[in-house]
């Protein structure tokens, strides 16, 4: 693996000064899943919609090219990822079990990797800067495109990263200030090494330093870089991980502070000054998606491709943490499950409740403090799969399949229907929130629903 690092500074006003890190009060969605990864909102979005008589549709913005990142917010700009090819203008996606197959894409022409910037009052865009063109190293899954990873912003910079085509830093204005490129990350399954899927773990945020996962088939770590110049500050083994794609989680608690990865052969968590593994678990399922979480004190962790277990870590766990049988006879282990869990989707905790919804639409809410099982339930009408993940605001949650489909719930221990809204398209990104906007990213279009 060759490290190329590429710095770029930049004589320009950046912004007028450092914006502190988000708190719950704000309408900031500044990485995969909001604040935290939790994926909760404090506003009250619109339960309902209509895209004909744009009831509750505030506005609707083009995305041109093709990607599953999702949008994220600080103030009154909205960033995304794309990329575009040169050979067709709607690249195909495919969605449900056929989907599923594990092939590759097989793209003809060059593509060309975008950041691009909007207006969140308007859906105008600001600025739109490309950041590499060419073949992709990688080739992609058929449900997946080159624009996977999810940006992330503290305020002040925003990170794009693109796996094998570079980890990219701007500005506000959209100016280049640094890009880091650690060489090939090849992305596909382990017990098929010929086949390529692409990359998809999101950038992270934490007190001024960019965090990635890179666990691939030719190398496996967490790089941690300065986000100021890139400079790589440190970098965490993981040999003998297969690929995931999951994103990474920094927790920090009274006697330790960890980088938290979700995992086949090493769920773990690894001390945040050193690098020294704490805790692991092995034996999970093979292609680990889920971004872990942090809540009610515990870690949660799920992965669903085979087995699907989830567990519920103590942040002072040591040593290895997998069960031998069904018991939880391990200190470091609050309690776990050794099916249930998710594929793809990464789960939400909301007062106590653990909601788990895996890519076939079944949603398992559980108590998340003991693992007690409070209701089963399929969320969406007919054959629909999941991708994206859901999120929560005003008491509600909102599950939104591959089709297009968007069902909203009542948060508590039973089964509650609100709604059922039809975006018309193909959605696989997990959707952003801003205060009372809901901000839905299609295969086309970027949508904002907000009460009119």
């Amino acid at each position: 693996m060759g490290h190329r690092m590429k710095t770029r500074c930049f004589v320009a006003v950046l912004i007028a000064s450092a914006v502190s890190a988000p708190t719950w009060g704000d309408d900031n969605w500044p990485q995969f899943r909001g604040v935290g990864g939790l994926g909760i909102g404090r506003g009250n979005p619109p339960t309902e919609w209509d895209l004909q008589t744009k009831q509750n549709v505030s506005w609707v913005a083009p995305l041109p090219g093709l990607g599953h990142s999702s949008p994220i917010v600080w103030g009154d700009r909205i960033f995304v990822t794309t990329a575009v090819n040169s050979d067709t203008e709607n690249p195909s996606v495919e969605t449900g079990w056929i989907g599923g197959a594990g092939d590759s894409a097989q793209d003809t022409g060059e593509w060309t990797w975008q950041v691009a910037c909007l207006q969140l009052s308007t859906g105008k865009i600001l600025w739109t800067r490309d950041v590499h063109s060419g073949e992709p190293t990688i080739k992609r899954h058929l449900k997946a495109t080159h624009a996977n990873c999810t940006p992330v912003t503290d305020g002040q910079f925003v990170v794009a990263f693109f796996g094998s085509e570079g980890l990219h830093c701007f500005n506000f204005a959209g100016q280049p200030i640094w890009n880091y490129d650690f060489g090939e990350l090849r992305s596909g399954p382990y017990d098929a090494p010929d086949l390529e899927w692409g990359f998809a773990s999101s950038p992270i945020i934490h007190e001024g330093l960019v965090i990635v996962q890179c666990d691939c088939l030719n190398t496996n770590f967490v790089a941690i870089l300065d986000i100021k110049t890139g400079k790589e500050i440190r970098r965490i083994d993981r040999e003998g991980e297969v690929a995931t794609w999951s994103t990474p989680l920094v927790i920090t608690t009274e006697d330790r502070q960890q980088v938290v990865c979700n995992g086949y052969r090493q769920m773990a968590g690894y001390d945040f000054e050193t690098g020294d593994r704490l805790w692991h678990l092995s034996n999970g399922g093979d292609v680990p998606v889920p971004t872990p979480l942090y809540a009610n004190g515990l870690i949660y962790l799920t992965n669903g491709h085979g087995r699907s277990p989830t567990y519920a870590i103590k942040p002072t766990a040591v040593g290895d943490l997998t069960p031998t049988n069904d018991a939880t006879e391990e200190t470091g282990l609050a309690w776990w499950q050794p099916q249930g869990g998710s594929y793809m989707p990464t789960p939400l905790v909301i007062n106590q409740r653990l909601y788990t919804c895996n890519d076939n639409g079944r949603l398992e809410v559980r108590n998340a403090l003991t693992g007690e099982l409070s209701y089963r339930q399929r969320v969406g009408t007919g054959s629909q799969t999941y991708s994206a993940s859901a999120v929560a605001a005003g008491g509600k949650i909102y599950f939104v399949s591959e089709r297009g489909q968007v069902v909203v719930i009542e948060e508590g221990d039973e089964f509650q229907r609100v709604a059922t809204n039809d975006m018309g398209e193909v959605v696989m990104a997990t959707p952003a929130m801003s205060g009372d906007r809901l901000l839905i990213r299609t295969l086309r279009s970027l949508y904002c629903l907000a009460p009119n």
